[in-house]
């Protein structure tokens, strides 16, 4: 066997780990947060499997066979070296510290240009901005009707919001799989056969049931430890505000984003919103350490992806 072929499968098999498993936190994390008293693991964990088929198949039908859904048009194909896989596997290890890295970064900045890499980041520094000022405003707007601190809608309206709840983390998972299927598709071939996408999404389902099974891993942490995130009426609007910034940057142009970037902002602005409102009960004081140690850990990853990518493009594959 090719070892490029070796190199190809072990990214691939890590990749899909450690995006499923750093990443899902962003759109399932209210998910299993509000819902795992009320439902067992697995028909959770059903739900989210029908819509990652459902995605997968849906990107390789309409993009002839590219389940990235074009968002690899500027990293051109290229053999799998050994440092390839070696992103991914970087991956794994800060995912089971908890920390919330951009596998946008990790992973496509060693088969990027530093060009390309340069866009990534500015796209992602303006995502991680409008997320955080559109939380600001539409939270303060929202606290004027609703306080987020307390689960104070009706017995009666939580099937209702439930529901919405359902439909809201579907829209999200949907829309973030069509941006970060890129991640992992790009150890694959650009225009997979049948056989090969059966086995890719056999192999994300079976990621995605580790990952309710345990409740989201530690990275979960991030969604427990703010404000309100168990509560469906909470998870509902976050998950549908969410789903939308990701779909107006996914329409703005096709370079690869980080949306942990946009979904810590989203969080960031919310916090600030709510700290704002509720000034006498919640002091800003608790916040801003709280936002901040997130947004040192995103500094950590993309300091991380950079060493990364310089030490590949000058030391390890100077060409």
């Amino acid at each position: 066997m090719d070892i490029t072929i070796i190199y190809a499968t072990i990214g691939f098999l890590l990749a899909s780990y450690s995006v499923i498993g750093n990443d899902s936190v962003q759109t399932l994390g209210t998910f299993i947060a509000s819902n795992t008293r009320i439902f067992k693991w697995y028909w959770l964990w059903l739900a989210a499997s029908v819509v990652l088929a459902f995605t997968i198949a849906y990107g390789w039908y309409t993009h002839d066979g590219d389940i990235s859904y074009g968002r690899l048009d500027r990293i051109p194909p290229i053999e799998i070296q050994w440092y390839h896989a070696a992103a991914p596997a970087l991956l794994v290890l800060l995912t089971r510290t908890g920390i919330p890295v951009s596998t946008t970064f990790l992973v496509l900045s060693v088969f990027a240009s530093t060009v390309v890499l340069e866009k990534m980041l500015m796209k992602s520094v303006v995502g991680y901005g409008v997320a955080a000022i559109t939380a600001y405003v539409l939270w303060i707007v929202l606290s004027k009707f609703i306080n987020e601190k307390f689960n104070t809608v009706k017995k009666g309206h939580r099937v209702y919001w439930r529901t919405a709840q359902w439909c809201a983390t579907g829209f999200l998972w949907f829309s973030w799989l069509s941006h970060d299927m890129a991640n992992i598709a790009v150890y694959l071939p650009r225009q997979l056969p049948v056989e090969m996408l059966i086995g890719v999404i056999a192999i994300l389902v079976f990621w995605l049931a580790v990952i309710f099974r345990t409740k989201g891993g530690k990275i979960q942490k991030i969604i427990l430890e703010k404000t309100g995130s168990r509560f469906i009426r909470s998870a509902t609007i976050i998950d549908l505000i969410y789903a939308c910034l990701l779909v107006f940057f996914k329409d703005w142009n096709n370079i690869p984003m980080s949306t942990t970037w946009v979904f810590v902002g989203l969080l960031t602005g919310r916090e600030l919103a709510i700290a704002t409102v509720h000034r006498k009960e919640y002091k800003l004081g608790y916040v801003f350490p709280l936002i901040g140690k997130d947004f040192l850990k995103m500094m950590v990853g993309l300091g991380v992806s950079v060493a990364l990518v310089l030490a590949i493009h000058y030391f390890v594959n100077p060409e």
